[in-house]
């Protein structure tokens, strides 16, 4: 079903966060090129810059009430100003609330396939547009890892926490906890208690001595050192405590989550022999960091490498492209190392497609190289700074669900391990169904791998990478059938 009267978009843009804002904005100044943005949100901002829907309610929340819950938020307003810029001239196409299930390539063009969501339930339709450069900025996803009790309603993801706060002034509960690891944790948390939410702890697996080995990339990156003392400010003022070396292992509640249970670590990541705390709330966040959506390069063929911590990410040249020809990358796809990171890679995006369009090198790729490169080593250390602890999985029971969609215990899984010889995730998923459900792995994949002991693997095809509704299958099948 085409989009409109335009057969062939110049630069097609999937993901409207950080990295697709930036490399709209440039493309947009930099050259003579439509650019045609779409994202599954109801705006553009992404995660990061997440904006409440729009509406016409008088009641309803406004942006402008949430501006405290942003970081650099300046940016954001002025890559949507240059992008609304290009709109009102002609030049600019964003579609919101299109959810891209998969993309097609063919003789040297793209299709992206997508679901218009706009109309509302019971109202998608298929969308087909077609491109001669496609750039891939479909940001990451939060990484769980299970423990007893995290299937329990008003537990949920760190980012899960967020993403409420910042599109609907939600904070989920009057007593929070935030555990995991990594710097993420501290902008949520943050958040909460800046809302009225009463934060009773940040359960930081690793210790914050774990960066005196990364005092180069922290020295070079004095703004990401702010910004944290930034949010530790915050913390402070609202008596917010963080625990380091210490982990939530349980959950507590019949109906919904009433209390945690918190171990203090030794310096080996593992549970120490103290009696766990347990602290009464009635929701909580957990985030192990984050892993990128790599869904549309894997299916598109695009070659990827792994990360300082071994996670793969899509490989890029000196211009943001990928190993298949005409296709761009940049953001989290390329390795999670925050927004200012992405905003970077989105410019240099933008700067690869007018160099091929046009052979010029952009005086400003040199700057932004290296400002990639200063903020490459800042994340590579975070990563190393942040590990997933190696006691992990010593609270998990035997009958912890690890696979939520299939629900696969933690027993179920070590058994396909110990009795019969599955060697890594992927065998796991096929003697247990582990991975198979609703999410296909997003949320339980890491842990199961982990829990196999193996090396991380590439990430699987998914041919839809997202849920479809049949009667948009059906109206798509004409042509996507055919290919």
């Amino acid at each position: 079903m085409p989009l409109s009267d335009r057969a062939l978009e110049d630069v097609l843009i999937v993901g409207a966060g950080p990295a697709g804002l930036a490399c709209a904005a440039t493309l947009l100044e930099a050259s003579d090129v439509h650019v045609t943005v779409v994202d599954a949100g109801a705006g553009p901002g992404g995660q990061y810059w997440r904006q409440p829907a729009p509406t016409a309610d008088p009641h309803g929340v406004r942006p402008e009430a949430l501006r405290g819950l942003h970081h650099d938020l300046d940016t954001f307003e002025s890559l949507r100003a240059r992008l609304e810029a290009g709109r009102s001239a002609g030049r600019a196409t964003l579609l919101t609330d299109h959810h891209v299930w998969t993309v097609v390539a063919d003789g040297g063009t793209f299709t992206v396939h997508a679901v218009d969501r706009t109309g509302g339930p019971g109202r998608d339709r298929a969308v087909e547009i077609r491109a001669r450069h496609l750039v891939i900025a479909t940001g990451a996803h939060d990484r769980s890892l299970p423990f007893p009790g995290w299937d329990l309603p008003g537990v949920m993801t760190a980012g899960g926490l967020q993403a409420l706060l910042k599109s609907g002034d939600v904070t989920a509960g009057r007593r929070v906890a935030l555990g995991g690891t990594g710097p993420f944790l501290l902008p949520v948390a943050a958040g909460l208690a800046a809302r009225g939410a009463t934060v009773v702890g940040v359960f930081e697996a690793n210790s914050p001595r774990r960066w005196l080995r990364e005092l180069g990339p922290v020295a070079a990156n004095v703004a990401k050192l702010g910004e944290g003392i930034g949010y530790a400010a915050i913390l402070l003022r609202h008596r917010v405590p963080v625990r380091a070396r210490t982990m939530i292992v349980e959950a507590h509640g019949r109906d919904r989550v009433e209390a945690i249970s918190v171990v203090r670590l030794d310096t080996a990541g593992r549970p120490t022999t103290e009696a766990p705390r347990r602290i009464e709330v009635d929701a909580v966040g957990v985030g192990w960091g984050f892993s990128p959506q790599l869904d549309l390069p894997v299916t598109l063929g695009c070659a990827l490498d792994p990360d300082a911590v071994g996670t793969s990410v899509v490989r890029v040249d000196d211009w943001q492209r990928t190993s298949r020809p005409g296709i761009f990358a940049a953001g989290e796809a390329c390795g999670v190392g925050g927004a200012a990171l992405a905003v970077a890679e989105g410019h240099l995006t933008a700067y690869g497609i007018v160099h091929e369009l046009t052979g010029s090198v952009p005086e400003a790729a040199a700057t932004l190289r290296r400002t990639m490169a200063r903020l490459h080593a800042f994340a590579s250390a975070m990563h190393r700074a942040h590990p997933i602890p190696a006691g992990w999985a010593e609270a998990l029971r035997e009958d912890t669900v690890v696979c939520r969609c299939e629900e696969v215990t933690a027993g179920t899984v070590r058994r396909a391990i110990s009795d019969r010889g599955a060697p890594d995730a992927r065998q796991v998923k096929q003697l247990t169904r582990a991975g198979m459900g609703w999410c296909q792995g997003r949320v339980c994949g890491h842990a199961v791998e982990l829990l196999s002991g193996a090396a991380p693997a590439a990430p699987p095809e998914r041919l839809v990478s997202t849920p479809v509704p049949l009667g948009v299958l059906a109206d798509d099948w004409d042509d996507f059938g055919a290919m």
